[in-house]
């Protein structure tokens, strides 16, 4: 690490942070709607979004600045094993092309904001709309508290904020200044801040990877001498080789499997997809997104190619911006540092809007105040996405760096726990609402408790997400174990719930209403009151 501050790449870094800025608060301005004081407007975009912007957008949503920093840091301490994130980015877009277009028909029919209206309004229960609600949430705050992670690595590697002795003030400061600024223009401008962000995000990300997987081979000899270096590494260190062994190659399929399951039940991602215009963007949408498997896949390279460069750092998520500051010009570093530290912004906002969202509508509003009007609804979200901002930012100042981690690990587990009742609603209503409920329950508990007693090297609970399936006697992903056993509580008592003839609840979709899509008779007539001929929205 080079002593000091890297004045260079701090100028360079401050430069795209600021025409961000500059662009988050113009985003108000952008299709601009003449009533914008409703969800569909601040918390949707209006809806509006076509295939590209939807496409930016969701690429921003779903590829951060931790995954910038954690996927290759996962190869430069494990080997070929942290690739599982390759695989369950190919296997996600078939699993939502099946799906995503029936949720968003169904959304713009009855104008749903998020997962829990859906499921409140195809089973006819508030209970299991809550329990989404409470678990989307608590899944997006210790998300959004890893993007501040990825925005210290950077700063820290730049030599910003000064040395551990330093006061906590200023050496926390310029993370501070950062996410006031990205909480003023995502209150200002709602969705459409990252949305029109995501472009230089995206296209700053596409270009430091193009380069750094041409330059940085050249500089290091080639990818023989880089995969020699790797495989030394690995091999001195007992790990047999750059490939996983044996052992662990159940707990590799499950975690690329139980991964691919869990992303779009994250509400960002949902969020991100209710945007789109159409229900052909989102078909089309799920053909070009794997171009980000792409990206992703050359993007992990990186740990590689930081062993065969010598890098060494305590913290591994500090590798690979201390490798593009090891071989890149200092200009150059900065660039790729702002292309990390826009990651973080992006997928923040989103995050913060979701959960907001999640907590105006499927809390405030079905259990608080039933009769708040478009705007009431707007304000609250707006000034929740910010206590969310400010946990996150909390959580990450007073806690140790692990903490965070180690509660993202529960928050796939905890979000895989909602698919039964979001993604099996969108194709039947047999499941039943007790029942989903039930399940719900049983995998949270299952799979809080089995991660409470993974250990690791430095940590006593919390240490993972994978333990012996039971069973089976491999060690697997802890969140499909949870999601298996959840799916048959849910089944089991069906049967039961339906044989006794339980109160099954009102739905209030019809078969039409997942099909449908812009322009199709109808579709205006039947939103409720306080969506209806809002701009923007069809």
């Amino acid at each position: 690490m080079k002593d000091g501050v890297n004045g260079i790449a701090l100028g360079v870094f401050i430069f795209f942070f600021l025409a961000v800025t500059v662009m988050g608060f113009l985003a108000a301005r952008w299709r601009r709607a003449e009533n914008e004081a409703t969800l569909d407007e601040w918390g949707l975009g209006g809806r509006s979004f076509g295939t590209w912007v939807t496409w930016f957008l969701l690429g921003g949503d779903l590829y951060t600045a931790y995954t910038f920093v954690a996927v290759p840091a996962a190869i430069y301490a494990a080997g070929a094993s942290g690739f599982f994130a390759v695989p369950y980015t190919i296997l996600v877009y078939p699993l939502i092309f099946t799906f995503l277009p029936r949720l968003w028909s169904v959304s713009h029919k009855h104008g749903y904001v998020t997962t829990s209206d859906f499921v409140r309004g195809r089973f006819g229960s508030k209970g299991l709309s809550l329990a989404v609600a409470v678990t989307g949430i608590l899944a997006t705050m210790p998300y959004i508290a890893l993007q501040l992670v990825g925005i210290q690595a950077v700063l820290d590697v730049m030599g910003v904020g000064g040395g551990e002795n330093t006061n906590w003030f200023v050496k926390d400061l310029p993370l501070l200044i950062a996410f006031a600024v990205l909480a003023a223009y995502t209150y200002s401008s709602g969705l459409r801040a990252p949305a029109l962000i995501a472009f230089v995000k995206d296209g700053l990300i596409y270009l430091v990877i193009a380069v750094a997987i041409i330059y940085i081979p050249i500089k290091l000899g080639g990818f023989d001498d880089i995969f020699a270096s790797a495989q030394d590494k690995f091999t001195k260190a007992g790990a047999g080789g750059l490939a996983p062994a044996a052992a662990g190659q159940w707990g590799y399929a499950t975690l690329a499997l139980g991964s691919a399951l869990a992303l779009f039940m994250y509400p960002h991602s949902i969020t991100a997809t209710l945007s789109s215009r159409s229900r052909e963007v989102i078909r089309r949408n799920t053909t070009i997104l794997p171009l980000y498997s792409l990206m992703l896949g050359l993007l992990a390279l990186l740990g590689f190619m930081a062993i065969a460069a010598g890098v060494k750092v305590d913290n591994g998520q500090l590798a690979i911006p201390q490798l593009f500051e090891n071989m890149f010009p200092d200009w150059f570093a900065g660039v790729a540092f702002a292309a990390i530290g826009i990651g973080a912004l992006v997928p923040a906002a989103i995050m913060s809007i979701a959960a907001a969202n999640l907590f105006t509508r499927n809390i405030y509003k079905d259990f608080l105040k039933p009769d708040a009007t478009p705007e009431q609804e707007t304000k609250v979200s707006k000034l929740v996405s910010l206590l969310v901002k400010v946990g996150a930012l909390a959580f990450v100042l007073t806690m140790d760096k692990t903490v965070a981690i180690n509660f993202q690990l529960l928050g796939g587990i905890w979000i895989l726990q909602t698919m039964p009742a979001l993604v099996g609603g969108l194709f039947t209503r047999w499941f039943h609402r007790w029942a989903l409920i039930a399940g719900w329950a049983a995998g949270m508990i299952y799979g809080t408790a089995a991660a409470y007693g993974v250990a690791s090297p430095t940590q006593k609970h919390f240490g993972g997400s994978s333990k012996e399936i039971p069973g089976l006697g491999e060690i697997g992903y802890i969140g499909l174990t949870a999601f298996v056993l959840n799916v048959v509580v849910v089944v089991v008592l069906t049967f039961v719930l339906n044989a006794v003839k339980a109160p099954v609840g009102t739905d209030e979709t019809s078969p039409g209403d997942y099909t449908g899509d812009v322009g199709d008779p109808g579709v205006q007539e039947k939103l409720p009151p306080a969506t209806a001929g809002a701009p923007g929205g069809h």
